[in-house]
């Protein structure tokens, strides 16, 4: 009997595997970590061979965790890292170079190119994007170009391109299924979200053979079957998305107005717009919520490169501590109106700045300045960066949402919780299940399945663990928001 769903949540630091039953339970958990690999400033690259050993390990030992065989699950969904971009062999299933990292700045001097060139208003028309390294096209392009016979190969139909659910679903059906997902594809800059295909001008435009692209697939379909030589029987993998827009999903964002905020590596915020794309005024990116039966669901979306990540730079670049769980107790150590500023441009700045060449600074320092000090503000920067998406989004819908649905590992901590609710002045929502990235993939695959009839079946799981409520001041608020913008300003490199 088939009692859970299998979903493969493969991120930018690591790859998870989640079991979850009917209610949307979690029934057991594994996670491996991999190696990041910096080789120039700004860049950013996975071994695409890490990020798959990690995934089939992973799936391996959650079926252990759980002391179940592969045919106890009905089907597999997958969530991934967006933008990051691989190119492999068709025959060989091997890669020609690394994966290059959504957060990767390399084609920073070639988007800069395309925007002089006037090809701004036209690339967003099409796809809902602004020319930004962010994006999948110019990485593609890249590796056309830098990869000795790349393009050769490419012309003679022998290379495959695809992110990273491509890759995977490639790897997992012995390269049977060359395919992706509305949700994935509205992040190339190459897909047009209003015809739903593939657009010739925006091929020529960053000169793409179409013949490496895979088939585009609504969000919950047909993505082949899991050979058995990886867990034992064969699996129908059934719904994919890109993380953000699983989230979206998993948090049950069904009605226009609905959104939510991710916080884990980034933070993504994305607020359900329904059936008409809206076209940002502010910068924030136009994409695809979700696509089912043929018909896409749209949204607005901020994105900002660097949150979890901050954490992550203070544990292991600075060694503040050892865990990111101490993250909490140091910050309530510190009092509100302690001056420092972190801004963490590490890799530039995204939504709505998009500053590619901006880079990362502490502001504030003073005689008393401590590790508390310093780890508080880059948990408040975090909030302050969602400020900025909300002033934003409030003006492109012009509406004030006043609950904010979260999620992602940095929502356990409650003083960021409490401090991200004064920031925006709205309700923040923790839900029970923190996982919603995951569980949106597997909600993507039940319905799939049959296991869920209707997206109204699937909101009534949806549950709030926690609702914190604002309780600053408007002064105090206004205060401090005015000095991260004063921080921020400092760091734009003013192109």
């Amino acid at each position: 009997m088939s009692r859970y769903l299998l979903s493969i949540d493969q991120g930018t630091t690591s790859s998870r595997a989640i079991l979850f039953n009917r209610q949307g339970e979690i029934a057991a958990v594994a996670q491996q970590e991999f190696t990041q690999h910096f080789p120039r400033d700004g860049w950013i690259e996975h071994d695409p061979e890490d990020i798959w050993e990690s995934v089939v390990a992973t799936c391996k030992e959650v079926l252990v965790k759980a002391s179940i065989s592969a045919g106890e699950v009905a089907g597999v969904g997958i969530t991934n890292q967006r933008e990051t971009t691989l190119l492999w062999d068709r025959t060989t299933g091997k890669p020609l170079y690394n994966a290059i990292v959504w957060q990767d700045r390399r084609t920073s001097d070639t988007c800069q190119t395309l925007r002089e060139a006037g090809h701004t208003d036209s690339v967003q028309a099409k796809t809902g994007l602004l020319i930004d390294p962010y994006f999948s096209a110019t990485k593609l392009a890249w590796l056309l170009e830098n990869v000795e016979g790349a393009r050769e190969r490419a012309e003679r139909g022998e290379l495959a391109f695809g992110t990273v659910d491509s890759f995977l679903i490639w790897r997992l059906t012995n390269g049977k299924q060359h395919v992706t997902d509305a949700t994935n594809a509205s992040r190339t800059a190459l897909f047009n979200i209003h015809t739903q295909q593939w657009d010739e001008d925006l091929l020529a435009l960053f000169n793409i053979p179409a013949n490496l692209l895979p088939s585009v697939k609504d969000s919950s379909d047909d993505f082949g079957m899991m050979e058995a030589e990886w867990l034992g029987a064969e699996l129908p993998i059934a719904g994919v998305a890109g993380d953000q827009q699983a989230a979206l999903v998993g948090q049950a964002c069904f009605t226009p107005g609905m959104g939510k905020s991710t916080y884990g590596t980034g933070c993504f915020m994305i607020v359900n717009t329904g059936d008409t794309p809206a076209l940002s005024r502010n910068r924030l990116l136009t994409t695809i919520g979700y696509r089912l039966n043929g018909k896409p669901t749209y949204a607005l979306e901020g994105s900002i490169f660097v949150a979890g990540a901050t954490v992550q730079w203070l544990r292991d670049g600075l060694n503040l501590f050892a865990d990111a769980a101490e993250t909490e107790a140091l910050a309530k150590e510190t009092r509100l109106g302690h001056s420092v500023y972190l801004v963490p441009a590490f890799t530039g700045l995204g939504a709505p700045h998009w500053d590619p060449k901006a880079r990362g600074a502490i502001f504030g320092l003073t005689r008393d300045t401590g590790i508390a000090e310093i780890v508080a503000a880059g948990l408040q920067a975090v909030c302050y960066q969602t400020r900025d998406l909300q002033h934003c989004m409030n003006d492109d819908m012009d509406a004030t949402p006043s609950k904010l649905r979260v999620d992602g590992g940095m929502v356990k901590n409650s003083w960021l919780m409490q401090f991200l609710s004064d920031m925006l002045d709205v309700e923040v929502d923790r839900p029970t299940i923190l996982e919603t990235t995951a569980l949106g993939a597997a909600y993507l695959a039940g319905l799939r399945l049959g296991w869920y009839d209707s997206l109204e079946e699937i909101e009534q799981l949806w549950n709030c663990e926690k609702s914190f409520m604002p309780t600053m001041e408007d002064a105090p608020r206004e205060q401090l928001y005015q000095g991260w913008l004063d921080a921020v300003s400092r760091v734009r490199s003013g192109e």
